[in-house]
């Protein structure tokens, strides 16, 4: 039978994620839009954006904090830019984007001391290969694929190399293990549902004595620029900027921090993403047509849940007839307001990605989850 209750938020894109639970526009502090970021006021604001990162994130003191343009993209790529070229590489990758790092380094930095270890959606490579005299690059959660690293137990402390550490869409939902990485980031966009274009990156002290003791060979854009003369630019970790941000997104942020906060801070908001992906996976456990992109529960993620149809009826249609069918799915939860955005990724297997976030109401999963039934059995009916 088709439902009767809808979700309160219908929205669970994996990114931009859902708002907070009762965010509105008009509680975000405006006294600094129309202001120089520069300013007095917009130094302070930008400061207990940083501070407000480390407190939630439990980011260790001697760990540097800085915000970048051009989102996650951007922190990454500045990373890679400024930090690769002394050490090889081997470079861990499982969905789009990670496969997007590897092919920078070696089109674009023209890395040739590069080592690629790549699964296929829905698996996680051999960890144990990775060798820490060399840097490692690495994203922590899988956003297209479904797939995370369970913990950082395979990472050496005494490595040699740095660790450098996609973490986007796993920050704010997921312990991540500071002594083991040397440089992480992530976009505001991602678990806490923060504005676009913004990218977070943290140094642990041994990255920031590769940036200070290593000249890349290749020009440095102004936006990945981090050092002036070997030395450290501070200011970028203390609230000052490489270029102008947008105040209405930091603002937006720091209402984001302050809730999560409220809700008991990192153990509480990875409590709300474990409870919406448990509500995910009793679902599919009752549930005959479904399963898990990710068969191996031990690295599934419990943010980007992605799923697949695996029904005889399903398996008998070609490629095209397969996209169609979820296709529709897709677009009749829209089209009754309780779901936008759970498609898979373009480039992924098709199926359905849910976010599952701190910032969604487990009990909006669970609603969700009975449309996602009944629109694939309406379906399912229409093509018999």
């Amino acid at each position: 039978m088709k439902p009767s209750k809808k979700t309160v938020c219908p929205n669970f894109s994996s990114g931009p994620c859902a708002k907070r639970p009762g965010w509105k526009a008009e509680n975000l502090f405006i006294n600094d839009l129309g202001r120089s970021h520069r300013s007095d006021l917009g130094h302070e604001r930008l400061k207990l954006c940083i501070d407000l990162m480390r407190e939630v994130l439990q980011v260790p003191q001697d760990y540097r904090i800085g915000i970048l343009p051009a989102s996650d993209t951007g922190a990454i790529e500045a990373a890679m830019w400024s930090l690769l070229g002394p050490r090889g590489i081997d470079v861990f990758a499982w969905d789009t984007f990670g496969k997007n790092w590897y092919k920078d380094i070696k089109d674009q930095l023209h890395l040739t001391d590069l080592n690629a270890y790549v699964a296929p959606y829905g698996e996680l490579p051999d960890l144990s290969k990775a060798d820490f005299n060399r840097d490692i690059v690495f994203t922590w959660n899988g956003t297209t694929s479904g797939v995370c690293i369970p913990n950082g137990d395979w990472i050496k402390s005494d490595r040699q190399g740095l660790t450098i550490c996609d973490a986007t869409s796993g920050a704010f939902a997921m312990d991540l293990p500071w002594d083991k990485l040397d440089v992480t980031t992530f976009s505001w966009q991602k678990a806490l549902g923060g504005e676009a274009a913004h990218g977070v990156i943290i140094l642990s002290p041994r990255a920031v004595e590769r940036l200070t003791s290593y000249t890349p060979s290749w020009p440095m854009p102004k936006i990945f620029r981090m050092t002036n003369n070997n030395e450290l630019i501070e200011g970028i970790f203390v609230g000052d900027t490489i270029n102008t941000p947008s105040m209405l997104c930091v603002e937006d942020f720091i209402d984001a921090l302050t809730w999560a906060k409220s809700v008991g801070g990192l153990k509480g908001l990875m409590k709300r993403s474990r409870d919406s992906y448990n509500a995910v996976a009793e679902f599919v456990k009752k549930t005959s047509w479904i399963e898990f992109l990710a068969e191996d529960e031990s690295y599934r993620s419990n943010t980007s849940v992605c799923l697949k149809v695996v029904s005889e009826e399903f398996k008998k249609l070609d490629a095209d007839s397969q996209k169609a069918f979820c296709k529709k799915i897709t677009k009749m939860l829209a089209q009754e307001g309780v779901a936008y955005d759970c498609n898979s990724y373009k480039d992924a297997p098709v199926g359905f990605r849910i976010w599952c976030g701190a910032t969604i109401e487990t009990s909006d999963v669970k609603i969700l989850l009975e449309w996602l039934d009944w629109a694939y059995n309406s379906v399912l009916a229409e093509n018999n």
